[in-house]
């Protein structure tokens, strides 16, 4: 099995994929006139502000819905992968897939936005690729293809978010809880699945408070206290820097073989990570209440900045800083040493959070396995309740008006049932994920994230001009002092329903619906 799921994994992560991420990065932002840079004032902004109803969250809440589901085990574990396996250029790569991606990302929410709808059983906001594919093109004769086209998403992030990408969180949490503690990978795995049950029960408005709380609290202090290691050891930033360049472009001969997993790694770990072009934001974007698609749009545009520019950045310089890493030859932990840092790592050591905690552990002695196992705590929990919110939308989107029909004979919608299932589906999937083998479920995990990237990135290739109008409607209306209001019959975007009848004094006015 295992055999078989490396060969799968290789043949979804082919560089054919790296170079299509770049590439749409690369077009994005030159089409939308690099929006990642000119509106990063007014990203800000509206990232602080917010509006929302009983059917929608704030902009604020969303952003950290989407935060939840980017900032997780990829910020810890998977930039010490990258490392190890890409050498210390993989860092540069990280960084250039966020950049670029940070367009990729704007275009994705912002047609998430366009073409959202609301759930027909509880009232709320719904959106994602799986709406927009089947959706946008629907007056077209393209309608069938894109309509079959956005069933095979919403089934490949139904299982990926509901059985793959899970256990990858649970498994680091496990791991880095059994290594600080000596707890057992069962003990963990049953706390992880009552304080998940508690949270996903509850639904949309439950998740998105948690998130709203948990996520900027947890990013801070992580970098924060990175960023005391690192300033510890500043005298060796401008050495890391040359490091992370050289390496990245195969100027250091250490590094010269393996340039191509630099690249590799780099966009790999960079979108597991930030999830730019996996079609992930999209769904967390639907769901906020705001007078203009571009709003959210470009708000989901800096959460991947926050994302790989900021605490990824903690963990990369961290580790790099203290010489807590080692890098393999053949993308293996059992291939040869092409380099190391400062030998400070244990001969056993995993790749994984142990550099990470190694690394913390030059400051505090013996508090770094503990430190990590608590931040993972976060993260991982955070992100395995956002990959929840994104299949129930999926799953609710399959279903279609088939949710409301109410099922003879146990007083239950196959909505409410099926949601049930999905909820019992994704805590076996936490259960199994924390006491496999790191290496069985991150290969689970890429190829989730690669299936999703292949079909999503292709998708908005095909659709981005709403974004695009959406983008100049919004920059047009700034220029003359309006709080923009969005319309897509006066901008010519078709099948935006939700926009055309949208009536925002009467959706605020709402009694909130129960999301139980």
């Amino acid at each position: 099995m295992t055999e078989f799921l490396n060969t799968v994994n290789g043949l979804v992560w082919h560089e054919s994929l790296v170079y299509l991420c770049l590439g749409a990065g690369i077009y994005f932002s030159i089409r939308s006139r690099f929006v990642q840079v000119r509106q990063v004032p007014e990203m800000v902004r509206l990232m602080l502000r917010g509006e929302k109803s009983p059917s929608g969250v704030s902009s604020f809440q969303a952003l950290t819905m989407s935060l939840a589901g980017r900032v997780g085990t990829g910020n810890i574990a998977g930039v010490a992968t990258a490392i190890a396996f890409g050498g210390p250029g993989a860092m540069f790569w990280m960084w250039m897939v966020a950049f670029l991606g940070a367009s990729t990302s704007y275009v994705e929410c912002t047609l998430g936005q366009i073409y959202k709808d609301r759930d027909k059983l509880t009232g709320e906001y719904r959106g994602g690729p799986a709406y927009y594919l089947t959706t946008a093109l629907s007056h077209t004769a393209a309608a069938g293809a894109m309509k079959v086209f956005g069933f095979v998403f919403a089934a490949v992030t139904l299982l990926a978010m509901g059985l793959l990408l899970p256990g990858v969180q649970s498994n680091s949490m496990a791991s880095a809880m059994s290594s600080a503690w000596g707890f057992s990978k069962w003990w963990v795995a049953i706390g992880i699945v009552i304080v998940l049950a508690f949270v996903i029960i509850g639904g949309v408005k439950r998740i998105a408070t948690f998130a709203s709380i948990v996520v900027p609290f947890m990013a801070v202090v992580y970098i924060a206290l990175a960023l005391v290691v690192v300033l510890m050891n500043a005298s060796e930033v401008p050495a890391i820097l040359s490091l992370i360049f050289s390496s990245a472009f195969g100027v250091d001969s250490a590094f010269g073989a393996i340039i191509g997993l630099a690249v590799m790694w780099g966009v790999k770990r960079g979108i597991y990570s930030n999830e730019a072009g996996q079609g992930t934001g999209p769904h967390a974007a639907a769901a906020a209440e705001v007078s203009h698609p571009a709003k959210q749009g470009l708000v989901q545009a800096f959460a991947v900045y926050v994302d790989t520019l900021f605490v990824c950045s903690a963990t990369g310089f961290l580790i790099l800083s203290t010489g807590a890493y080692r890098v393999f030859e053949g993308e293996s932990a059992d291939g040869a040493v092409i380099s190391e840092g400062g030998n400070i790592l244990p001969p056993d050591a995993e790749v994984g959070p142990e550099f990470a905690q190694v690394g913390f552990d030059t400051l505090w002695s013996g508090a770094g396995s503990s430190f990590i196992a608590v931040s993972l705590a976060f993260f991982c929990l955070t992100t395995i309740i956002a990959y929840y919110y994104m299949a129930e939308t999926n799953l609710r989107f399959l279903l279609g008006r088939a949710a409301t029909i109410e099922i003879p004979g146990i007083r239950s919608t196959v909505g409410a049932t099926s949601t049930m299932l999905l909820q019992a589906l994704i805590l076996v999937a936490v259960t199994i994920g924390a006491v496999s083998t790191a290496s069985e479920a991150w290969t689970l995990g890429d190829i989730g994230v690669g299936l999703m990237a292949w079909l999503n990135i292709i998708g908005i290739l095909i659709l981005q001009q709403p974004a695009y109008k959406a983008l100049w409607d919004y920059e047009r209306q700034k220029k003359q002092g309006l709080d923009p209001v969005f319309d897509p019959v006066a901008l010519d975007i078709k099948n935006a329903t939700f926009w055309e009848n949208y009536d925002p004094a009467a959706d605020k006015e709402k009694t909130p619906t129960s999301t139980a």
